[in-house]
Order: structure tokens, then sequence, then C-alpha cells
């Protein structure tokens, strides 16, 4: 392993401590590794969880963040797949063993030795290096990581929109290509329209699906429509969720707040699928009849692998489906965070805005 260098970032030095400048330190990178210069991190609803550890198991400081946009700075040796001055995109993973069955299937999100994700994960794979015995994310100045980690961007794309893509926009983009919806002509749902659903119905779309969002909120029926949707069905309205009876042939449901699954499951038709993307500590109660009367399935995802986050990030460049975001700076993650763990109508994305973060002083 090559030597170090210093970083800066924002993060939190206890759970109950408030977002601060903080320095540490990344590797050089070698011969298989890139270095780049952040440019903007999104901020996801898991950050928050885990800097205010909420599963009691974050280890401190924390630096967070995994939807990362920036610009290369140096390459090594034998670095073929981008070059310095390239637009490059990382997510959630940024090592993994590189040599189970997942692995060698472009599925190392699955890796069976355990991936280690952008922040707090204990390093254990040995391709990369902090001055801790665990990751430090996206709310930095600076990244170096092995390149098969490290998704180009299309310079035709709006870097500053680009890092939702690398965790919102593939997690949706996963299970549709899995169960199908590339190909077109579904009825597809999206259950909770916020960061990851306001990226599920335009992918959706795009594909050549018809496309119904579903919220607990009937206040989200405007922007989801503006975004792709054909239908909105309201959750929490008898009337409207049997509107949609027998209807879907994929439904992807995002919510992470406390509900029942077998709420959704009269809106699939025949040999349709729900698939659970948001994580929800509360046991679901489910009886088995549904599945075997319908032939429906049930199925869970998260992330996808590299191939396919490159062909999402290619997808969306493609169909220029570019996420609704807000940019923010450093001062401003305390009370954005405090925003997101309140119920909100809005159908945004934050993203910290890094170099305009380095001006100012928290």
């Amino acid at each position: 392993m090559a030597g170090m260098y210093e970083v800066t970032g924002w993060g939190k030095e206890s759970k109950e401590g408030k977002f601060t400048t903080l320095k540490f330190q990344r590797n050089l990178p070698g011969d298989n590794d890139v270095t780049f210069d952040i440019k903007y991190c999104g901020i996801c609803h898991s950050d928050i969880h885990i800097a205010n550890s909420e599963l009691g198991q974050t280890n401190y400081p924390c630096v967070p963040g995994h939807e990362l946009a920036g610009v290369v700075t140096a390459v090594g040796r034998a670095v073929k797949k981008v070059s310095v001055g390239d637009h490059v995109g990382v997510g959630c993973i940024v090592d993994t063993c590189m040599s189970c069955s997942s692995c060698s299937e472009d599925a190392e999100h699955y890796c069976e030795n355990e991936m280690t994700m952008t922040y707090d994960r204990k390093i254990k794979h040995g391709h990369i290096k902090t001055n801790a015995e665990y990751s430090f994310g996206g709310y930095s100045h600076s990244y170096t990581l092995n390149e098969r980690y490290v998704a180009k961007i299309p310079k035709s794309y709006p870097l500053e929109s680009a890092g939702p893509l690398f965790c919102s926009a593939i997690t949706m983009y996963s299970p549709l290509a899995q169960w199908g919806a590339p190909k077109g002509g579904k009825h597809v749902g999206i259950v909770g329209i916020g960061g990851l659903g306001q990226m599920g119905v335009q992918l959706a779309k795009a594909m050549g699906n018809k496309v119904t969002a579903i919220s607990t909120s009937p206040n989200k029926k405007t922007a989801a429509l503006e975004i792709g949707a054909d239908n909105f069905i309201v959750s929490k309205d008898p009337e409207s969720m049997k509107s949609g009876m027998n209807s879907f042939d994929l439904i992807l449901n995002t919510v992470s707040a406390p509900h029942q699954l077998a709420d959704y499951l009269p809106l699939l038709r025949r040999n349709g699928a729900l698939v659970l993307l948001g994580v929800v500590l509360q046991p679901h109660t489910v009886s088995g009849i549904p599945f075997i009367m319908k032939g429906i399935h049930l199925s869970g995802s998260k992330i996808g692998g590299m191939k396919e986050t490159q062909e999402c990030m290619d997808f969306c460049a493609k169909h220029k489906i570019i996420p609704r975001t807000k940019m923010i700076t450093a001062d401003q993650l305390d009370s954005v965070y405090e925003a997101l763990e309140k119920k909100n109508d809005q159908i945004i994305r934050y993203v910290l805005d890094i170099d305009a973060s380095k001006k100012i002083k928290i």
C-alpha cells in the first residue's frame, strides 16, 4: 500500500455532536487506484441513521456520504478505466474481496466476504486505507480507491446532479432490470415518492412502462405527475387503493418508515412482484395465502454491482434523467438532517457542494 495524504471533511465526533470540520488520512493511489477531487456529494436518508448511530454501531469520528461525484486528479500506472480530468462517481461500494462468486459475477454489492461501504465500515480487503480501521465518506475533499469501484460520468451530464445516481438511481434501476421492466409494457408502481421514488418513476417511464406513484401524501401528486407518473394513488385512501387492485406487474417499495407490506399485495396482478428497498426495523406480518393463490412474488434488493451501476449512469445520460436536487453547504448539514428526519412533501435530493463548503468555517 502506498503512503498517505491528509483530507479535510465534515462529520460528527459523537452521536450527540454537531457537524464540524475534521481532518483524516487516505492512501495515495497505487497502480490500480484512482484519486479524484469530490465536487458534490448527495445526502441519503441512511446517512442520518449512521451519523446518529441509530443502530448503535457507528464509529466516531464519522464522515458520511456515499453519493460522490468529482473529477479525476491522479491514476495509477495500471488504470485503464479513466484518465485525469474525467468525471467520475462513487456510490456505496469502495472495496470487496474481488474473488468470491458474487464479485466474479458483477454482483460486488453481494460480496460473500462483505463489501466495504464508502464510510463507517471496517477496512478488511486491503485495497483502501485510512488512518482509522474504517472508511470515511464523501462529505470531504478527495477520495482514493480501486478503479473497479468508480463509474464514469459523461461530461454531457451535469456533475452537480450525478451523485444521487450512484445510490438512489441504481437502487431503483437494479430491481427494474431484474424484473424485466427495461423491455417496457409493464405496469410499475413506485411506493414512496422521495429521493428514491423520484428516480424510480423517471427510470420506469423511460423504459416504456405505465407508472403509478403511490404515496401517503396527496400533496405529492402534482410533482409525481410532473416527473412522469401516469397515475397517482393515495395509500391511506381505501377508495384510491381500490382503483389499483390486481393491476400491477411490479411494485418497488421504497418506504423506510414503519408500515405493513401486506397492504400492497392486493394491488399485484397474477405473477406480479413486490420488491422491498426501504429498510424497516419493525417486522412485517404477511399471510402466505396471497402468494399461493395469485402466484405473486416478494423480493428484496439493494443498490447494484458496478457493471449495472455504469449501465444505470449511461441510461440516465441517454434519456436525460436528472434528479431534482437542492445544493447546500456544510454549515447547513445539521438543519438538513433535522428536516429529513421529519416527514415532508418535497421531492428533492439535498446535495453537498464541496467547493462552496471549503469557503465556510464550521
